[in-house]
């Protein structure tokens, strides 16, 4: 119940990545909004379609917004999502993640996983090809794109041709009080950030699941490819380069790239030259593994 109180009023305070984004939001051709029943909870969704649309059977890539696991909503990420459609030529999917405490894990990534299915059994209505789907996200929402490719290998079931972790929070185990804080207050009082790990993961004993802290992952080959951006004055950036790590002894292809100067979730909240160069390294990264998915099968008749 406290938990419950407690995220309810952190939720209460303004989100300064909604009122004053890195890029300025763009029109595109569409966009389509669902509300898709799941065991989780009723989940809204957006999909956006490029403004220069010619394809029938676009690629898509699936976005999963920051907020510790218990704040903010999709629409924090409206602006980012249209910029990736027009740069990328892809359908941008922006979820409505489920939050904790009320949903704490594994929920947001069991949702993630249907939501994942609904998408594929309605490939031909969305217009977008089943093959060539990408994922992605921010703080906790790189968490839950990286979990959910870990849980595609607990299902046997194909990766994502891409995972974009943007300072990604990996690592449940570790204390707070003993990673890297660089902002003062939040290294003063780590009960806080330990406070929004109990709302997501109430048992402590979960701590080190690796669908919960992927860093503890038995990493195979097979997993998804990987960009990782890195903030270099961030509490979280050991445990990203960390697992990216990981990922390159066990051969997946990974780059990683760390932005000097650069705070955690300053994609969202600045500074507007380091979080532009971010973006754009995002859309360039979805455009290589799209054109190297034509490439290789090309010449494959369908």
């Amino acid at each position: 119940m406290l938990t419950i109180i407690g995220a309810k009023l952190l939720r209460l305070l303004p989100d300064p990545a909604l009122k004053n984004p890195t890029i300025s939001p763009q029109p595109v051709k569409t966009k389509k909004d669902f509300l898709v029943d799941t065991s989780v909870q009723p989940t809204y969704l957006s999909f956006y379609y490029p403004l220069d649309a010619e394809q029938e059977k676009f690629p898509v890539y699936i976005n999963f917004h920051g907020g510790a696991f218990i704040m903010n909503d999709k629409e924090m990420d409206d602006p980012y999502c249209r910029f990736l459609a027009n740069e990328t030529g892809c359908v941008i999917l922006n979820i409505g993640v489920a939050k904790a405490p009320e949903h704490p894990f594994p929920k947001p990534i069991e949702q993630s996983y249907e939501i994942l299915q609904w998408m594929k059994n309605r490939a031909d209505e969305l217009n977008i090809d089943p093959n060539q789907i990408m994922v992605g996200g921010q703080s906790s929402g790189a968490n839950i794109a990286a979990a959910l490719c870990l849980y595609l290998v607990e299902k046997g079931e194909n990766q994502p041709l891409l995972q974009v972790l943007s300072c990604p929070m990996l690592d449940f185990a570790t204390p707070h009080a003993d990673k890297p804080e660089p902002k003062w207050l939040r290294a003063r009082y780590p009960q806080v950030a330990n406070f929004l790990n109990m709302c997501y993961l109430p048992d402590p004993a979960q701590a080190s699941n690796p669908l919960a802290s992927p860093v503890f992952a038995d990493i195979r080959s097979g997993l998804a490819p990987a960009l990782i951006l890195i903030a270099e004055h961030d509490a979280f950036r050991p445990e990203a380069e960390v697992y990216s790590g990981k990922l390159k002894a066990a051969g997946i292809n990974v780059h990683e790239e760390i932005f000097e100067g650069a705070s955690h979730a300053f994609t969202h909240i600045g500074p507007k030259d380091a979080a532009e160069k971010a973006w754009k390294l995002v859309a360039e990264k979805i455009k290589e593994t799209i054109a190297s998915y034509t490439n290789q099968n090309k010449n494959i008749p369908s």
